[in-house]
């Protein structure tokens, strides 16, 4: 059995720059982060025992004179208006390209606000990233998360679409291509243009991982993909992988590893293990540790 860790796989560039920041400011005391700062709980954990105190929004809203770290996710602007209130010193580790996404999306609300335009944002609702961009709109804009939330859009009124950073491409273009038939309909019963502009605001640094994850997937005989149960990054790239190889198990940690996991990976000859944006590259590490040991004692 030949067990290999997909190269490609493992915290993003915004991830990875929120955990070394959150490293660096706890050698100067007391730090809080709000949410998990990744959707891992095997890095959660880590960190905690490193000092970072994960908190949510009701206990920032107590706090006082205390710093604390905005995640890679990005926040809405009340957050930033509690912490002024609350004399909390902000240690922003915002993503650039999310940070870059609110900006536009703000920028369009601020320039349509009072008319009857629609802010449309492709996402999963109630997602961390997807309430900071919420936000940007006063929480007007419209969330759908599949094509199958079109029913909700207004075709006689304009729309300006949006999509959260890590979202599929292949489903963002679907959806506009249904947008763009049902505007066409309406088009043909009043005779009259309807604004309908779309904005591919997908990370391409995520996105661009999907063939990569899925060579790589076809070139083992399992894949143990190792995954956040809170991720849905995860759960999208899982997918991915199960689409090109049916012998694709989903583990988020080597408690996982069951008889049955274990035993269809001793019968491979090829193991490969991958994970999601939200996998620390340690974590992967230990399973392929975990799987070899096991070998060993067979």
């Amino acid at each position: 059995m030949i067990v290999t860790i997909d190269e490609n796989s493992g915290f993003c560039f915004g991830v990875t720059t929120a955990i070394e920041t959150a490293e660096r400011e706890l050698q100067k005391g007391q730090l809080f982060c709000l949410g998990d700062i990744v959707h891992n709980g095997q890095e959660v954990e880590r960190l905690d025992k490193l000092g970072l105190e994960t908190i949510d929004y009701d206990d920032l809203r107590t706090l006082h004179n205390v710093r604390v770290l905005l995640r890679a996710h990005g926040e809405p602007p009340s957050t930033y208006h509690i912490a002024k209130r609350n004399n909390i010193e902000i240690i922003d580790a915002s993503c650039p390209v999310v940070l870059h996404l609110q900006k536009r999306i703000r920028d369009t609300y601020l320039q349509h606000h009072g008319t009857d335009a629609q802010i449309v944002i492709f996402g999963k609702k109630g997602h961390a990233e997807v309430i900071g961009l919420e936000g940007q709109t006063n929480n007007t804009a419209i969330v759908i998360e599949s094509i199958h939330d079109l029913d909700k859009l207004n075709y006689e009124h304009p729309i300006y679409l949006f999509s959260q950073t890590t979202k599929s491409v292949e489903e963002f273009r679907e959806i506009v291509e249904e947008i763009k038939r049902r505007r066409g309909e309406r088009l043909e019963e009043k005779g009259e243009e309807i604004v309908f502009e779309y904005h591919d605001t997908i990370c391409r640094n995520v996105a661009n991982r999907v063939k990569k994850l899925q060579d790589f997937a076809r070139s083992n005989d399992v894949v143990v993909f190792v995954g956040g149960k809170k991720s849905s990054n995860a759960k999208v790239l899982y997918n991915h992988c199960l689409e090109v190889n049916s012998s694709t198990v989903f583990v988020s940690s080597e408690a996982d590893l069951t008889p049955e996991i274990l035993q269809q990976c001793h019968q491979a000859e090829r193991v490969g293990i991958c994970g999601a944006t939200s996998t620390p590259k340690w974590l992967m590490e230990q399973l392929r540790c975990s799987l070899e040991n096991d070998a060993k004692r067979l």
